[in-house]
């Protein structure tokens, strides 16, 4: 599937003129609605996992494993994913990946056991996968630099709004139309989204709704299009294989591995650590463990618009991408106070501090792999590999969390210790090891 290509003289034939228009705007916000939708469908299992087990009689240990199983395919199929994307380009992926994961959600309906459940789970994770790269390629092609961080920041807000709807929603079809009912309901608000993409999404200078002001604007400031980069005599598009001949790369991977850990804290073991180390009953977990969720989303968009702001008023790039970037991951690092906070009010507080300044780096974070990209067509796949490292944060961080429970010593400390010094290893691998720059004008670490 590849997308139309209208000649070059249809399209601005028909160009708006006039004032800058904002088309880039509604492209954003349309990736951000496929991310909210796509972790509603991933944590649409979660609200109905109870119901399953009385109507499909499995084990809590099965339970853990059918909960789990989506990320074993989410985290392989980043790496081709994002080549994929590349490849054939955002609008044909990003529709295909779609349906792909909204029958494999809306296929719950049908399983009759645990191994039908595991098959959708596992159908989901693959066709998931490829999203945080269409994402940054959307952006990458209909941004400048100047507020790439911000667009990011939207994009990745889609996920906190998904998660935060899914329990509500869920919960409300299930009272309706059953569990079975919930994921056929789900599964077709994806297929909603496609038809409206494949409708509206089109690069830059395909879109006639755009005016030449904006794509002058978007080009201009450095928006990432191949149209731009042909006509100026881009070259080819690195080879897959040869983007790991550099440290930069590794660094993006290692990187987003440190702050995967603290992010996945806050997804697995942070309702424990309220209730079995602070004393929160759950009445007390429902009305004051959102708090550093919430307060997360608000800062995930200033840290994009302060990244943003940076480079407008001429900080060179990769400062304004690396301030935000080390101070929200060592700021991090104060989740180590929760451990030994005097009371709960401060571990929240310490926790709330923790949560947002992690989210202050996202925007910078997700700007890194257009920033570094040696061409257009190697966003995508840079993104796929950056964020294969958050899900290895998201195996590990809870693993050894969990062991380091389990010696009985100082409780919550030294998780918490471990989980504030992955995130100063993760500021110093964003302060010293990427370079903001694209990959062809590094040095190769080898070949």
């Amino acid at each position: 599937m590849h997308e139309p290509v209208p000649t070059a003289s249809d399209v601005e034939e028909k160009r708006p003129a006039g004032k800058r228009s904002q088309i880039r705007w509604l492209m954003v916000v349309l990736v951000a609605l496929a991310t909210a939708i796509a972790y509603i469908d991933r944590a649409n299992l979660s609200v109905a996992a109870d119901s399953m087990q009385q109507e499909l009689q499995f084990s809590d240990e099965l339970k853990g494993i059918m909960l789990s199983s989506f990320f074993w395919t989410y985290a392989i199929f980043q790496l081709p994913g994002g080549w994929l994307v590349d490849r054939y380009g955002p609008r044909a992926l990003y529709a295909i990946a779609v349906v792909w994961w909204s029958i494999g959600t809306a296929a719950t309906a049908l399983t009759r056991g645990f191994a039908g459940v595991i098959g959708c789970r596992l159908a989901l994770g693959v066709g998931e996968a490829p999203v945080q790269s269409a994402n940054a390629r959307v952006v990458s092609e209909w941004f400048p630099r100047k507020e790439r961080a911000f667009a990011s920041s939207i994009f990745d807000t889609g996920s906190e709004f998904g998660s935060a709807l899914s329990v509500p929603l869920v919960t409300l079809l299930i009272a309706l139309v059953g569990w079975r009912g919930s994921f056929v309901v789900t599964g077709a608000l994806g297929l909603v989204w496609v038809a409206v993409w494949l409708l509206v999404y089109r690069s830059p200078r395909k879109q006639r709704w755009a005016n030449r002001a904006e794509i002058d604007y978007i080009e201009q400031g450095g928006g990432r299009t191949e149209e731009k980069e042909l006509k100026e005599g881009g070259k080819e598009p690195m080879k897959w294989r040869d983007l790991f001949r550099y440290s930069t790369t590794w660094a993006l991977v290692a990187g987003y591995t440190c702050r995967g850990v603290i992010i996945y804290f806050f997804i697995t073991w942070y309702p424990d650590f309220l209730v079995d180390q602070q004393g929160f009953s759950l009445l007390e977990l429902g009305l004051f463990g959102a708090i550093p969720g919430l307060a997360a989303m608000v800062a995930n968009w200033l840290g994009g618009l302060f990244s943003d702001w940076l480079v407008r008023r001429g900080t060179p790039l990769a400062m304004a991408r690396k301030i935000p970037l080390v101070i929200g991951m060592l700021g991090a690092s104060t989740i180590a106070l929760a451990s030994i906070a005097p009371n709960p009010v401060w571990a929240l507080v310490f926790l709330t501090v923790s949560y947002c300044s992690a989210a202050v780096s996202t925007g910078a974070l997700l700007s890194l792999p257009a920033d570094v990209a040696p061409t257009p067509r190697n966003v995508a796949s840079l993104t796929g590999v950056q964020n294969f490292g958050s899900q290895l944060g998201g195996i590990i961080g809870p693993i050894v969390i969990g062991f380091l429970l389990g010696t009985g010593q100082f409780a919550y400390v030294w998780p918490l210790v471990f989980a504030g010094a992955m995130c100063v290893l993760g500021a110093f691998f964003y302060a010293f090891v990427v370079q903001v720059k694209p990959l062809n004008e590094q040095r190769p670490m080898f070949g």
